[in-house]
């Protein structure tokens, strides 16, 4: 670079900083100052309101954008795991279909597995040999399918995504019994994803816009920032006396209102807590009220199906017995069909009267628990010849409570039957012990015994009695009901219930 041309650059520069001063501290001085004219010639309400819709904007930009990419990502998860999830149930469900060749109820099940997720767009079932055996296609099955995703092995399922015409479906795959029975093929698509997704964005816009207005609001009421708080009060004051116990308004300031607004809340807060456990109170109450409209209707149910098979036809064979009596050839067989008549009316009023007393023992009522199963066990023992025994060990002659003693003559009554009826047995022992405060109840047979879990079950499908009557009665008092028993080895019945204040204080009478 030659000298004349260093001389005209130094010259420029000691020009330029004649005129200018100092350039860059100038510039950013002058910018400073004029960005200052531009903010202070305009009201404040204007600067609130663009800081207000500024911050609004950018923070709406970044929260949908954020919220978009974030629910994508896992309502894709989810759907992919529904996929699996779906897949999984379809093959569990159908393995015995598919055994069994039952192919009209495997469309049936695949058509309601479609019709309850309406994510869903196929459902198909192949056997070992890949062969279609049902399918959710209503006017053709599109073989591309068949080898769009596969299982490795018999104990692992693939999930796999699929590009259509219609978008992106996640099919997957899963082995039916082990791969031994075929694969169950399920393809969930994206079309509610990106509806949920549009929606929730525009759900988002629109509140971004609704805070927009807001903020607009706010800007041209800085007054109503002074009385917000008092706004908020009447506000939360209003839900609450609508039953909603939910708000709780925030404390702004260390003043009166601040001490008003701490007030409010904690009353709030008291009444919440009475309002659950009134709530909780009421859930109670309904739940026992059924529990017992269900004992009723099952002890209703025993003593109609008792009337109609022991004393309606008791009453019927007096009727044939009456014509037979009329149509006598003469008065020697007419004493001895009277006679008939008069035993088959004892007959039926010691029913009558046995029916009297397991509907309700007046013994149970007047003298307690122990004397009625005392007197219900000698006549268990004279009706059914099987030796009988019965122990009370530390009850020291009270009593209980009139629900407790009833479920708990209720549940061993219906053992002792149980065992007369189906045990096979020669000896019934029942054992009623307090200790602790909780009241155990053994009751015990040396029969043939059962497979309880069998029976359990059978009971609870079809006619919810007999056991789990059983249990549904010592679940009424707080008890739990365990049974023992095995074929060959006898059955023990396992009561345990806490006294909870039921033992009175009063002496049974004869006890």
């Amino acid at each position: 670079m030659s000298v004349a041309g260093d001389s005209e650059t130094v010259t420029r520069k000691i020009e330029g900083r004649v005129l200018f001063g100092r350039p860059s501290r100038s510039w950013y001085t002058g910018w400073r100052e004029r960005l200052w004219r531009v903010v202070g010639g305009v009201s404040v309400r204007t600067k609130i309101l663009g800081i207000v819709l500024g911050l609004v904007a950018l923070l709406g930009l970044v929260v949908t954008f954020q919220v978009r990419a974030m629910l994508i990502h896992v309502l894709r998860d989810q759907l992919q795991q529904a996929s699996l999830s779906v897949s999984h149930d379809v093959a569990a469900r159908s393995t015995d279909l598919v055994l069994i060749n039952d192919l009209y109820a495997l469309n049936r099940l695949l058509q309601d597995t479609q019709q309850h997720n309406l994510d869903i767009r196929y459902l198909f079932v192949l056997d070992r040999e890949g062969q279609v055996l049902a399918h959710t296609f209503g006017t053709g099955f599109p073989l591309t399918l068949l080898d769009a995703n596969y299982v490795a092995d018999g104990n692992s399922s693939n999930l796999r995504p699929l590009q259509t015409e219609e978008g992106l479906i996640w099919d997957s795959a899963v082995p039916i019994f082990g791969g031994r029975a075929g694969i169950a093929r399920v393809g969930l698509h994206e079309e509610g994803l990106w509806r949920t997704v549009n929606t929730i964005t525009a759900q988002i816009i629109l509140s971004i816009l609704l805070l927009s207005v807001g903020g607009v609001a706010a800007a041209y009421g800085l007054m109503w920032l002074l009385t917000r708080p008092i706004l908020d009060l009447a506000a939360a004051t209003a839900r609450v006396g609508a039953g909603d116990y939910s708000p709780q308004v925030g404390r702004w300031a260390n003043d009166e209102v601040g001490d008003l607004t701490e007030a409010f809340n904690a009353m709030v807060a008291r009444l919440a807590q009475a309002e659950e456990e009134r709530s909780e109170r009421e859930r109670i109450r309904q739940f026992y009220l059924a529990r017992i409209i269900h004992a009723q209707e099952e002890e209703r149910q025993r003593i109609a199906r008792e009337m109609h098979e022991e004393t309606g036809q008791a009453l019927a064979s007096m009727m044939v017995g009456l014509r037979n009596v009329d149509e006598a050839p003469s008065a020697d067989e007419t004493r001895e069909r009277l006679q008939l008549l008069r035993q088959v009316l004892a007959t039926t009023l010691e029913r009558v009267r046995r029916l009297a007393f397991e509907l309700r023992p007046s013994v149970l009522d007047d003298l307690g628990l122990v004397p009625a199963l005392r007197r219900y066990g000698q006549e268990y023992e004279a009706r059914f010849g099987i030796q009988t025994e019965v122990q009370a060990v530390g009850w020291d002659g009270h009593r209980l409570g009139p629900a407790m003693e009833t479920a708990i003559y209720r549940i061993v009554q219906e053992a002792m039957t149980n065992a007369a009826k189906y045990a096979r047995c020669h000896h019934v022992s029942v054992l009623l012990q307090v200790r602790d405060e909780q009241l155990s109840v053994i009751v015990e047979d040396d029969g043939i015994g059962f497979d309880v879990h069998r029976v359990l079950s059978a009971e609870a499908r079809q006619t919810k009695l007999g056991l789990y009557g059983m249990q549904e009665r010592a679940e009424l008092v707080g008890g739990r009901l365990d049974i023992e028993s095995q074929p060959g080895m006898g059955t023990t019945i396992y009561l345990r219930t806490p006294m909870l204040g039921d033992l009175l204080a009063q002496p049974a009478l004869g006890a």
